[in-house]
């Protein structure tokens, strides 16, 4: 059918979790997760975020700095959902939960907060700043931090990959691309079409991360404070400028796929390929059962790709022809 080949945004967003996928549409969210005895349990929930209902949160490149906030708080929430299954497999069987999970994931949070700034701010800095009795030049130094910044967040990606349960999670992660971009491409959300689709995605957290540290370049850059506390202090105070700043540009290129779009998100695409791996079918069960726990597909694609009813009937066998060895974003 005509104008199926052209993506459509479609709101939903997620992330890989322990043997499993988180996905969220508006308020809702819903965690998939393959249990050891093979099984998939699916918990779905309202998360509405922090200052729920203020019209703050709507501003341009303010709303990026809740979101920001929003997605540490429930990606950490999720995750702990997930170990959940597999400490009762080691543990005395039971679910933990109220003030203690509630606590634990605030403490989590704020530890995953101090230690990315530790590694991501502090340590570029302190590393640049051993140049300074060789460079005198101070806006080369700002760039090469800038660079050394990109450079660890790379090498970091890569260095965790070597581990068992990260490759897992980047698969789960690849899983999570693979269901989102099927929908989005205009394909019932079957595991073949699913599969079939690209693993790397434009609104991916990876890419938002280098868009962090890329607009950090450029606006530290004009930071000139002699005093090296306050040049630290400002880097950090500074984050969620940047973060707010970032996010927009990151929506712009869910929604846009024109050239410009395409330059500036493949820096980020490229470093999707450390942090997405090919999930295996299984993986891809568990992530579709996360979407339709949050997202009705069926009337998205009838809405945006002029499928009819008929088409959709989970009896029917759909038409895969249109669906390519595997997407290229």
């Amino acid at each position: 059918m005509a104008g199926r080949r052209h993506n459509r945004y479609s709101g939903i967003g997620g992330q890989a979790v322990l043997e499993g996928v988180m996905m969220k549409n508006k308020e809702k969210y819903a965690v998939a997760v393959r249990r050891p005895d093979g099984g998939i349990s699916v918990e779905v929930n309202n998360y509405p975020g922090v200052l729920c209902g203020r019209r703050i949160k709507e501003i341009p490149f303010i709303r990026g700095i809740f979101n920001f906030i929003d997605s540490l708080i429930l990606g950490t929430r999720c995750l702990n959902f997930s170990a959940s299954f597999y400490e009762e497999e080691e543990g005395d069987g039971s679910k933990k939960g109220g003030m203690g999970d509630r606590l634990m994931t605030t403490l989590v949070t704020c530890f995953s907060v101090l230690l990315a700034v530790g590694i991501f701010i502090v340590l570029p800095y302190f590393l640049a700043a051993q140049l300074n009795g060789f460079l005198r030049n101070k806006s080369l130094t700002a760039i090469i931090e800038g660079v050394l910044r990109i450079v660890i967040f790379i090498l970091y990606i890569w260095g965790i990959s070597a581990m068992k349960d990260i490759r897992r999670l980047y698969r789960y992660h690849g899983a999570e691309h693979k269901c989102i971009n099927c929908i989005e491409k205009g394909r019932p959300l079957t595991p073949a079409n699913a599969m079939r689709s690209s693993r790397l995605h434009r609104r991916c957290g990876t890419s938002f991360i280098f868009f962090v540290f890329f607009i950090s370049i450029i606006l530290f850059f004009f930071i000139r404070v002699e005093n090296p506390l306050w040049r630290v202090g400002l880097r950090i105070l500074l984050m969620p400028v940047v973060a707010g700043i970032s996010y927009e540009i990151i929506r712009l290129a869910g929604r846009s796929d024109n050239i410009l779009v395409r330059l500036i998100s493949a820096p980020g695409m490229a470093i999707q390929r450390m942090s997405t791996k090919e999930p295996d079918r299984q993986m891809v069960e568990v992530a579709i059962a996360s979407v339709e726990a949050v997202f009705n597909w069926r009337a998205y694609l009838m809405e945006n790709f002029g499928y009819t009813e008929e088409e959709l009937r989970p009896e029917e066998k759909w038409s895969e022809s249109d669906s390519e060895e595997q997407d290229d974003i």
